[in-house]
């Protein structure tokens, strides 16, 4: 009996892993149609703001994102243990996420913490960086990130805060979209306080650094 029950488990986890692992690997090639974060703002707001588009139609962006949230992106494979050991030492800090995790969490998870969304937030990582190009996994965060009350992706923050396309943003404007993250309810980038300038002006700095040092050698591969 007990031989019984543990084969039933072994065959329901392993299906469960594989189905994950497929429903995962789709995300290269489809676009998610909407996420848990923006159906809970579409219920409190009434409305959403984003308009999918193309890494390539993205402008500055990346670049600015990867300074901002992951300066580490092309060359750890999801996890960055460094920047998890410095955001354990230093409490000021943000947490360690990566721009996988966080692709992770808003596309397949809740926002809420806990350690079961962690866990599972660190599986799907793994999966996603088994499966997708890095060029893939950036595409899919710049249009799903939460850039302001109601307003998900590059391209819909560009609109709302700059009134144009994403394409077209200046350096200067992507840097002041990224430096509104985490909290993009609260901060503005078409006004933003002194915080945000001074680390739209970091994160700048850093995008033009990452250019120069091959920091960005991934969004080619794949």
């Amino acid at each position: 009996m007990i031989r019984r029950l543990i084969r039933f488990v072994f065959r329901w986890v392993f299906r469960l892993v594989l189905l994950a692992t497929l429903i995962v690997a789709a995300g290269r090639w489809v676009v998610p149609p909407i996420t848990i974060t923006q159906a809970v703002q579409w219920r409190e707001q009434g409305e959403l703001q984003r308009d999918w588009r193309d890494l390539g139609a993205l402008g500055p962006m990346g670049a600015a994102a990867i300074a901002a949230e992951d300066a580490r992106f092309c060359a750890h494979h999801g996890l960055d243990f460094d920047a998890i050991r410095e955001a354990m030492a230093d409490d000021r800090r943000r947490g360690g996420s990566t721009i996988s995790q966080q692709v992770a969490k808003n596309v397949y998870l809740w926002q809420a913490p806990s350690w079961t969304r962690k866990g599972l937030e660190a599986a799907i990582t793994l999966m996603i960086e088994a499966t997708w190009p890095k060029a893939r996994i950036l595409e899919v965060y710049l249009n799903v990130a939460e850039t302001g009350r109601g307003v998900f992706g590059a391209q819909a923050a560009a609109r709302h805060w700059f009134g144009v396309d994403a394409a077209d943003l200046s350096a200067a404007q992507a840097a002041r979209i990224a430096a509104i993250l985490p909290n993009p309810r609260e901060r503005n980038a078409a006004r933003p306080s002194e915080f945000v300038a001074g680390r739209a002006r970091a994160i700048a700095d850093g995008a033009r650094t990452l250019a120069a040092n091959g920091g960005l050698r991934c969004l080619a591969e794949g």
